[in-house]
């Protein structure tokens, strides 16, 4: 049996520590996101917590953890009576990112039960999970499907599995723990919400706690039970100390200045819904417990805000959670000026008189570490710093320039803009500041023409797990998807000379049929954006930018993979490779700078270069191109070469080749216009779209008009 590393050898991470101890003294506060780089000891943290959570009392023999003083009515393994179980650890359960629903919810045998009659269930990991911890390694990278399972167990305390009208329930209370890399992408905001506490860790800069982690590290990895054994005391003191935070807890006193306290709060910040207040209150409850005492101070709604709304409050798309310590602090002091009433007198069970004999959350949780340095430092959530982010104001960012109105077509197709040519300001000896993106706005949907089998998503058809059933075939392996009438016509024939005499149907596995089902799939969605001087000149920079930001966002949404490639001067630049972090595409795409020639063959050169590699790594994932130009096409001409829009022209037909699915944005505006970009669509055998068609409200605008000019009534 593997040793898991003690808990408090753990090195700073305050606040990621002090938010796994609040759920364990309060498991109401519904658990923990743990968002950070890699390699930041989030996985151990969560791990060692488990080994400090109380005991639980079980009834002997069941598989669903009943609790034997309240045993679940609705057991599979019951009807249990009520009285004494037996006591066993609570478990932590590992669900892995690419678990099937069976794993998770369990499985029914469907062939005994059309058969015989018979529920046979094999509980899932949320049986498993049930009055215990649930944690989610990656969980930014489960699939859809398995988030809405865990959705739906969250809300109601339950699981359910039906199978073609056979059914079985069962309890599923579990504390949820996740860890995630904002790298690798973020959370649908729907499970975001289901976790009580975030918070955000980081590696420390500093020299000797970096030192100390290392040197602790390599202890445990030459001998583990050593390293735990010298660590004994403090995991029991800890231990101690959480089974006393427990027992105080009912007798914490929440008065009507802290409620009030926290709702100005959450109102302050503008959180969606009441979970953010309810979350608060029981954590700043479980803040008073863990510190000894049976009242909530201002210091203890301060700390649990800091713990409960980052991931709450409202913001702008891609932007990352964090709370303004500042406002928060900017609130309580109005608040306190409103309502001057003192805090009520802290009574015999005040600061140094906690469980321990401890100074409550100044104190370390287990005791001084070894060189650790960090002994005495002070228990409180640390500030959730405010990221870096693209300011998506798009009217604070109009270009300062007017349309030069001297660009024309030259002989090769492409145009002689103001800055584009070698001496201009936008060549490749300079190139033009980054502007902002417009507001964002919801696109059309852009999807991969026939039937994949790529991954869960929401963007093109595909043949899934979930969605319309649309056939039925025999099973390839498991049955998971009964289809009962194709089963139930497969079976039919055969009923007389398998010597059928009662009522009900003899059904042998060849019978049985498993639905083919319609949902859909993400895609590969590979953007390649003209960054060159005739976009800048036109001051079409801004709004272009908002439309691929716009169609990033609808990305995210439909939980594709995204790629940016930019061509501008002299050639093309993956600027990000494909990645499942949009939010780091819209970062790529704010810092983009302009000017220089238009090597438009570079870019879809490139970008074919980009899909030949993702489809040898991921060849069920579709891909969709996204060209987002005006179809100029201007670079340094070689001799006896071909004219650069014929290059453009070469490139797009091999992509045409490629069978690969592409939609050109035409950012061509003026009254004069070429129709470049839709040459550049009819080769790529793809779809051409205007930034105004991108819009979802121009699609719905011009099929309502549409439909006004084939019945006059209507329109009148």
């Amino acid at each position: 049996m593997t040793t898991t590393y003690p808990f408090s050898a753990i090195v700073g991470m305050d606040g990621l520590r002090l938010a796994l101890l609040l759920n364990a003294v309060s498991p109401a506060v519904g658990g923990v996101l743990v968002r950070g780089e890699k390699g930041t000891a989030k996985s151990t943290a969560v791990r060692a917590i488990a080994a400090l959570l109380p005991e639980v009392d079980v009834v002997a023999g069941c598989r669903f953890s009943c609790d034997p003083a309240a045993p679940d009515p609705s057991c599979p393994d019951g009807p249990h009576e009520p009285g004494t179980g037996e006591a066993r650890p609570a478990r932590m359960v590992e669900l892995p990112v690419g678990a099937s629903e069976d794993r998770l919810v369990g499985a029914l045998d469907i062939e005994r039960a059309l058969s015989d009659g018979v529920k046979a269930f094999e509980p899932g990991l949320l049986a498993d999970a049930h009055r215990g911890v649930l944690y989610v390694d990656e969980v930014n990278l489960l699939h859809d499907h398995l988030i809405d399972l865990l959705l739906d167990a969250a809300a109601m305390g339950a699981s359910y599995v039906e199978r073609e009208g056979v059914s079985v329930r069962h309890a599923a209370r579990f504390l949820l723990v996740g860890t995630m890399n904002p790298e690798e992408g973020e959370l649908r905001p729907q499970l975001l919400d289901r976790f009580g506490l975030t918070v955000e860790v980081a590696a420390s800069r500093d020299t000797g706690e970096r030192v100390e982690v290392v040197r602790r590290r390599l202890a445990y990895d030459e001998d583990p039970e050593g390293f735990a054994a010298r660590w004994a005391a403090d995991e029991e003191a800890l231990r101690e100390r959480i089974a006393a935070a427990r027992a105080l807890l009912p007798r914490v006193g929440l008065g009507d200045r802290a409620l009030r306290q926290i709702a100005a709060v959450c109102a302050g910040f503008e959180v969606d819904g009441m979970r953010a207040d309810i979350v608060t209150a029981r954590t700043a409850t479980a803040l008073a417990a863990w510190a000894g005492r049976t009242d909530v101070r201002t210091e203890d709604v301060r700390g649990a805000a800091l713990l409960s709304l980052p991931h709450r409050r409202r913001r702008a798309p891609f932007d990352a959670p964090g709370l303004d310590e500042d406002k928060l602090d900017e609130i309580l002091r109005r608040f306190e000026e409103d309502d001057p009433e003192p805090d009520p007198d802290p009574g015999p069970e005040g600061p140094g008189d906690g469980p321990d004999g401890s100074d409550g959350p100044d104190d370390t949780e287990g005791g001084p570490q070894e060189g650790a340095g960090d002994g005495g430092r002070e228990q409180t959530p640390p500030t959730a710093p405010e990221p870096s982010v693209p300011d998506q104001r798009g009217g604070e960012h109009e270009a300062a320039e007017r349309e030069d109105g001297s660009a024309r077509a030259d002989r090769d197709g492409g145009a002689t803009d103001p800055g584009e040519g070698d001496g201009g300001t936008g060549g490749a000896g300079g190139e033009r500041a980054a502007v902002g993106a417009a507001e964002p706005f919801r696109t059309r949907r852009l999807d991969v023409p026939g039937l994949g089998e790529g991954a869960a998503g929401r963007r093109s058809r595909a043949r899934s797990a979930h969605g319309r059933t649309t056939g039925a075939r025999r099973p390839r392996g498991t049955l998971s998807a009964l289809h009962l009438t194709a089963t139930v016509r497969a079976a039919a024939p055969h009923q007389r000379a398998r010597g059928r005499s009662g009522p009900g149907l003899l059904v042998r596995r060849d019978d049985l049929r498993e639905a083919v089902r319609e949902g859909r799939e993400g895609n590969l969605v590979l953007f390649v954006v003209d960054a060159s001087g005739s976009m800048a000149a036109r001051k079409r920079m801004s709004a272009i930018k908002g439309a691929v930001l716009s169609l990033l966002l609808d990305a995210y949404q439909r939980r594709d993979k995204v790629g940016l490639i930019t061509f501008r001067g002299a050639d093309a630049e993956l600027a990000l490779p494909p990645t499942s972090s949009v939010d780091a595409a819209a970062v790529r795409l704010e810092r983009l700078p302009t000017g220089g020639r238009t090597p438009l063959a570079a870019g879809l050169l490139k970008a074919r270069e980009v899909l030949r590699v993702e489809r040898l790594r991921d060849p069920a994932r579709r891909p969709l191109l996204v060209v987002v130009t005006d179809g100029r096409a201007t670079e340094a001409r070689r001799s006896g070469g071909p004219a650069p829009v014929e290059r453009a022209g070469r490139a797009a037909r091999m992509l045409a080749g490629d069978g690969v699915a592409s939609v050109v944005v035409d950012c061509e505006s003026g009254p004069v216009r070429l129709g470049l970009a839709g040459a550049l669509a009819g080769e790529l055998r793809g779809t051409r779209v205007t930034l105004d068609e991108l819009r979802a409200d121009s699609v719905t605008a011009l099929v309502r008009d549409v439909r006004n000019v084939s019945n006059p009534r209507r329109a009148a």
